[in-house]
């Protein structure tokens, strides 16, 4: 059997791979790996919130089950955030929390993921730690020693009043669009905009378990795009599923993507004081013209592995208080422990409003150089360094020069191989992307 956590927790097909008894059999094993408060007589505490995916309901109770049956009290957020959940459960002094969400992925997919006590992601020990006692027979309390369980849906209260309190810039002049993805920012997302002061017009903000990300949210922006124009609006902001990405959209219909929002967030926060190191942390899909400004701005730019579990070891080693994807996956390490899509949309709008300038013009620092994407399904993901594919890839690299460049990955959240490819001239990025997708299909399947 292989490593069952994946780049952002235990994902899969829910009722497929993802079951109710292993999401029981997980929860438990992590109330025995996390649960320790380290305080006779003290029960630890959990807190658990999901998405708005139809099987997050069966999963959630499963999740509850498991930890009450180890003797961990729980508190059922309900719906919110991934990274509500990571906020609270530091703010209500929670020994762990668990977010149930399959984040982008499709409505069918759900996913656990556990967040250790202060609210930070489980490093790699501690979910191989996990892993290793799962399933184990193990003597669980009785009687008085399970644990309780409470709801406390009304903490998301907390979370939005944090949120806000993160910008000292009112917003009183926005026309705001939220694409809420129908998903677990439909209610937080548009009110903490408004309690910053704009004025939001919320579209897919209406969950009904079966619509999360449908044609929807930060993987479908037209519709937002769309709706940005019709209501001439200023801005568009977009969330994904559980809300811990953020992209937007200029008054004039164009994408802002993470690349982007980073590079403005990033002069924003040096010409504030408030950029560590002078330096920001991206993975190796930011586009070449992200790093280009970086360099022109004088500003340093590290580069790590695709995901966010990996910008934020870096900007842990080193310090370093800002960082994200392309994705829209940023981390702002002065007011979170992990990324936040709400939190990302109200910093780059106080940013705007700070300038006094549009967002299509503050995001104009960044030319984005063409870059191509094909996702190969239906693969072996663990023969990506097959011999073959590696003269392919070179063969491309030799092709492109100086100008341009190639990166193939396996996905570490869905079953494909990722082919990208950069070059200044968009025909010819399309074509060797197609090209090496091509082999990539012939060789590893």
């Amino acid at each position: 059997m292989g490593r069952l956590f994946g780049t952002d927790g235990v994902r899969g097909l829910a009722n497929g791979e993802l079951t109710a008894e292993l999401a029981l059999a997980l929860s438990v094993a992590a109330a025995d790996v996390l649960g320790d408060t380290g305080k006779l007589g003290q029960r630890p505490k959990a807190v658990v919130g999901r998405d708005t995916r139809a099987s997050g309901e069966f999963l959630e109770a499963a999740v509850v089950a498991g930890l009450a049956s180890a003797g961990i009290d729980v508190l059922r957020l309900g719906v919110i955030p991934t990274p509500g959940v990571a906020f609270l459960t530091d703010a209500l002094g929670a020994d762990l929390g668990v977010m149930l969400s399959a984040s982008h992925n499709p409505m069918p997919d759900n996913g656990v993921k556990f967040f250790a006590r202060g609210g930070h992601k489980l490093a790699d020990e501690a979910e191989d730690a996990i892993e290793q006692v799962l399933g184990e027979v193990r003597l669980l309390p009785t009687g008085s020693d399970v644990g309780r369980v409470t709801d406390a849906d009304g903490e998301v209260e907390l979370y939005i009043e944090h949120l806000v309190d993160s910008i000292d810039q009112r917003l009183d002049d926005f026309r705001v669009v939220v694409d809420c993805a129908n998903g677990a920012a439909s209610y937080v997302g548009p009110e903490a905009l408004r309690r910053a002061g704009a004025e939001v017009e919320a579209i897919h903000d209406e969950p009904d378990g079966l619509n999360i990300n449908d044609d929807c949210g930060s993987t479908h922006m037209d519709s937002l795009r769309a709706a940005v124009l019709a209501e001439r609006a200023d801005v568009g902001i977009a969330f994904d599923g559980d809300a811990d990405r953020c992209l937007a959209v200029a008054s004039d219909g164009s994408l802002i993507d993470g690349d982007h929002i980073l590079a403005v967030l990033a002069l924003g926060m040096r010409d504030a004081g408030r950029l560590s190191g002078n330096t920001v942390v991206s993975t190796v899909m930011a586009n070449l013209g992200f790093r280009i400004a970086m360099t022109d701005a004088k500003v340093d730019v590290i580069a790590t592995n695709v995901g966010d579990r990996y910008v934020l070891e870096a900007m842990r080693a080193g310090g370093f208080t800002l960082g994200g994807e392309q994705s829209g996956h940023l981390l702002l390490l002065d007011h979170a422990t992990t990324g936040d899509g709400v939190l990302t949309a109200l910093q780059l709008l106080a940013r705007v409003a700070a300038t006094r300038q549009p967002l299509l013009e503050l995001a104009s620092v960044m030319t984005r150089l063409p870059q191509v994407l094909v996702n190969v399904r239906d693969v072996d993901q663990s023969r990506a360094d097959d011999p073959q594919l590696l003269v392919a890839v070179a063969a491309a690299e030799q092709e492109l020069g100086d100008t341009g460049r190639v990166l193939l990955r396996p996905s570490g959240t869905e079953p494909l191989v990722r082919v990208m490819v950069e070059a200044v001239d968009a025909e010819q990025a399309q074509a060797v992307a197609d090209q090496l997708a091509e082999v990539v299909r012939q060789t590893l399947r």
